[in-house]
């Protein structure tokens, strides 16, 4: 059996000081067995977003030392940010790479969110595969209403969090944990600061779809790409509207998909694509397949070395015009492996 991976890829809703973001990911490197891959901070989103894998107790070890310190330097009562968010930890997913099941995933994040719940006094829901009912499987549910919404939010029977104290907790909101697949934070840029060009686009590719009304009747369309959600926002960060995208599988909607349905939907109102930017650490399989892609469109024979495929992935979809694109620090994979660590 390979060595057990255990990746966490924690959302903290502080993108602005230095200081407590440093002091959040310095709690994950003081863990043995817990390699910290990558930190992707938003000032505009007021958002952070770190990377880190290792062996299953440590990780589950770094993640409430994380969450711990944003509880005690985050105050959710002064935040604000363009990113939907419900507590300091806003949300807090555990995903098996290698050498375990989802099941057991499951097991640590359980187990995470029990702690959180009894020794932090942090109200928790679980989501995904962890999700106790269905109503809170996916995160948009469960964020609806964000923080200001939710302290009237748990008065409702269906939203009792499944640890953790059953009131709201000002300062440090409330946080959701669960075992989940490989997802893939992927933004769009538009050469525009149009934020209804982006909601319009947002609507049409998420899986959910939209509402449209036809002679007085309310009718539900669906979305054009399965396993998408999608919305529209103004980025300050670049001075641009984008569409902000999670993969929920990769396999079934790639970043290719979406930069190309982007593409089409924009040309309409006669804008284009500015580039987009990856949240975190996105699988070499995208960019070896946007890559070839990209190789194809130009009449010319994929070529068979990943490095060139990646190079013609990061042009393509232009991963590298909105901010630096290193692969040995953007690619699930490479990052892994600089850490000691294989899939």
């Amino acid at each position: 059996m390979p060595q057990p991976i255990l990746e966490c890829v924690p959302n903290f809703s502080e993108g602005r000081d230095e200081g407590v973001i440093g002091q959040i990911a310095d709690t994950i490197r003081s863990v043995p067995g817990a390699q910290l891959l990558h930190i992707d901070t938003s000032p505009a989103a007021n958002r952070t977003v770190m990377t880190f894998a290792g062996a299953p107790d440590a990780v589950t070890e770094a993640a409430f030392r994380a969450i711990t310190q944003a509880a005690r330097s985050i105050d959710m009562s002064h935040q604000g940010g363009v990113h939907p968010r419900i507590g300091a930890t806003d949300v807090c997913p555990l995903v098996p790479l290698a050498g375990m099941t989802m099941e057991e995933a499951d097991t640590c994040a359980q187990r995470l969110g029990a702690r959180v719940g009894s020794e932090l006094g942090i109200p928790v829901y679980l989501y995904e595969y962890s999700a106790k009912a269905e109503h809170r499987r996916a995160l948009p549910d469960i964020r609806k209403g964000q923080y200001e919404g939710f302290a009237a939010k748990m008065q409702q029977p269906e939203w009792t969090p499944d640890y953790g104290p059953a009131a709201f907790t000002p300062k440090s909101g409330v946080t959701v944990i669960g075992a989940r697949d490989l997802l893939v934070a992927f933004n769009i840029s538009l050469d525009s600061d149009d934020l209804a060009a982006a909601d319009f686009i947002a609507s049409r590719i998420r899986s959910r779809g939209y509402f449209t009304a036809e002679d007085g009747i309310r009718k539900k369309v669906p979305g054009l790409l399965p396993k998408t959600r999608a919305i529209g926002w103004y980025m300050a960060d670049y001075g641009q509207a984008q569409v902000s995208i999670n993969l929920l599988d990769y396999r079934v909607t790639s970043p290719l998909q979406v930069w190309e349905a982007c593409r089409e939907l924009a040309w309409e109102p006669g804008i284009s694509l500015a580039g987009s930017e990856v949240i975190g650490l996105i699988p070499e399989e995208c960019l070896l397949e946007a890559g070839r892609f990209a190789m194809k469109v130009r009449g010319e024979e994929p070529s068979s070395n990943p490095a060139v495929l990646v190079h013609e992935a990061i042009q393509y979809l232009g991963l590298a015009r909105l901010k630096p694109f290193p692969p040995r620090e953007k690619v699930l994979e490479y990052a892994l492996a600089d850490a000691g660590l294989y899939i």
